[in-house]
């Protein structure tokens, strides 16, 4: 880029700041974060904000207007209230000690993030609270943070409070923004609640794009449009002459228990290793940082694949036609292009026993898939059913490579027809994974093609998982859209895997 979106030439105005890494969560009971740690991020902060906002005063997070005094920042200081009155109480009463000790470092108090959103608490009571806090702080100013719509929603709270702080993430709409086209969306809403609520500050208290996770119609998040986005806002923020606090200054990989993949990526700093900043002043954005090593071991492996119909060729008599070459090469190539993509999902995917062991099983069949095809292609062999590997003994294989090709083949559907059927119930925080079902499904594909299955009846497993997945796919290519581009490549796979699985076919045993 042109201007590097975070530069310590040019400060940000405010981040959102938690403190929470290496496992982590606020809602563990009795966590207190050290003082250590949070010292260690205010400094680095420091270089790129002048100030942060927090949401709690509860987990250590008392400490952190102390801290930030040393480290010359600003705090909005977040007060985190919900249906518990007795923790309210003791929120709001810790936050207006610490504003009374650090009037010079607390520039705003905010009473109460996305209550209202969440259902927890009547707009009623809200205003009290922000009334009472507010009746305690003296001059320093106090708000309210909460999703635009709602301030809409709840207009009596604005009597309440100094300025409105709205909350405008493109990518969460209802109706999701295209990276190129947030920074306008955040534009024309701010301008929009300008008018709606007149003569008092509206300050933009959260916005930004996530870096990895599933898209949701056109909204991809990457590390190039989160550069882009946070560039464009800023930019838009500097010529119209608006506050802006960007969400949020670290990863935070909890977050993932809730929103799926995309919650733990809003950081502009990664959360492991060194908490290194997504893209500093002077470096080329990319999306995938390991690009080089991802394109080797592509190339090692599509060496691979040619490897083993090679080695199967010697052992075979006769001279296999050119279509098998080229099905060979198709898996070689498919399979070389996308391997990086898929283990970089895995990686950055995967959460909880459950989730890493779908991974770790998908992209093994992911890599096995191709190199077990380019020894079936070349034996001449077709698909094997599910019957020859878990029927009755006088149906089942007697080939090795056959009883892998059908393992692999097993786990590839079942895992396939498990994320679809999530796709269909529970949609919202779910990844789509083409890459490594791609690597799985265009060999079976191609397979089949070549090597008509065996003429007889159709077994009823693969029917049911055919029916499923094809299905699925309709009703998730309807649902996420014509423009999610990840959608539409994985439902495409699900209805290929479905015409493989229809066309499988187990001949009938002689008595």
């Amino acid at each position: 880029m042109a201007r590097a979106p975070i530069d310590p030439a040019a400060k940000l105005e405010c981040v959102s700041y938690a403190p929470f890494r290496d496992g982590q969560n606020p809602l563990q009971p009795g966590l207190v974060i050290s003082p250590e740690q949070m010292t260690q991020d205010l400094a680095q902060l420091a270089k790129v904000t002048d100030c942060v906002r927090t949401y709690s005063v509860g987990n250590g997070l008392d400490r952190v207007p102390e801290l930030a005094e040393k480290a010359g920042l600003k705090v909005m200081l977040g007060i985190w209230i919900g249906t518990n009155r007795i923790d309210n109480r003791a929120q709001m009463e810790t936050a207006i000690a610490l504003a009374k000790k650090y009037p010079g470092v607390i520039s705003a108090v905010i009473v109460g993030n996305e209550v209202l959103l969440r259902g927890e608490m009547t707009a009623a009571d809200l205003t009290a609270n922000i009334r009472y806090v507010k009746s305690k702080v003296g001059t320093i100013q106090v708000t309210y943070a909460d999703v635009w719509e709602f301030w809409l929603k709840n207009r009596d709270v604005y009597d309440a409070v100094d300025f409105v702080t709205i909350h405008i993430l493109p990518y969460w709409e209802d109706f999701p923004i295209r990276a190129r086209h947030a920074a306008n969306h955040v534009d024309v809403i701010r301008k929009r609640m300008a008018v709606a609520f007149p003569n008092k500050e509206i300050l933009i208290g959260e916005t930004g794009w996530p870096s990895a996770g599933r898209m949701r119609e056109g909204a991809l998040p990457s590390r190039a449009n989160q550069a882009r986005v946070v560039s464009e806002i800023l930019q838009l923020a500097r010529q119209e002459k608006f506050r802006v606090n960007l969400i949020e200054a670290y990863d935070q990989p909890w977050k993932r228990m809730w929103e799926g993949t995309v919650g733990g990526h809003w950081g502009l700093f990664d959360a492991a290793g060194g908490r290194d900043l997504k893209y500093p002043a002077g470096e080329p954005i990319t999306n995938f940082p390991r690009a080089k090593i991802y394109a080797g071991a592509g190339m090692v492996f599509s060496a691979l694949v040619f490897g083993v119909a090679l080695l199967t060729l010697r052992r075979r008599p006769w001279s296999p036609h050119l279509s098998s070459w080229v099905t060979v090469a198709i898996c070689a190539t498919a399979g070389g292009a996308l391997l990086g993509v898929a283990y970089d999902k895995l990686i950055v995917e995967s959460l909880g026993i459950g989730g890493w062991t779908v991974g770790i099983l998908l992209f093994g069949a992911a890599v096995l898939s191709p190199l077990v095809v380019a020894n079936t292609v070349m034996y001449g062999r077709s698909l094997p059913t599910f019957m020859e590997l878990v029927g009755p003994r006088e149906y089942r294989t007697g080939s090795r490579m056959q009883t892998i090709l059908g393992i692999v083949l097993l786990i590839t559907t079942v895992l396939a027809t498990q994320t679809a059927l999530g796709f269909v119930f529970d949609p919202r925080y779910r990844d789509f994974q083409f890459a490594a079902l791609t690597m799985a499904v265009v060999p079976f594909v191609l397979l089949t093609a070549l090597n008509r299955p065996a003429k007889g009846t159709r077994p009823i497993t693969e029917s049911v998982f055919a029916g499923a997945l094809a299905l699925s796919a309709v009703y998730i290519g309807f649902n996420e859209g014509p423009a999610n581009w990840q959608s539409l490549w994985t439902c495409g796979l699900y209805l290929l895997l479905a015409l493989t699985l229809s066309r499988a076919r187990v001949a009938q045993i002689q008595e």
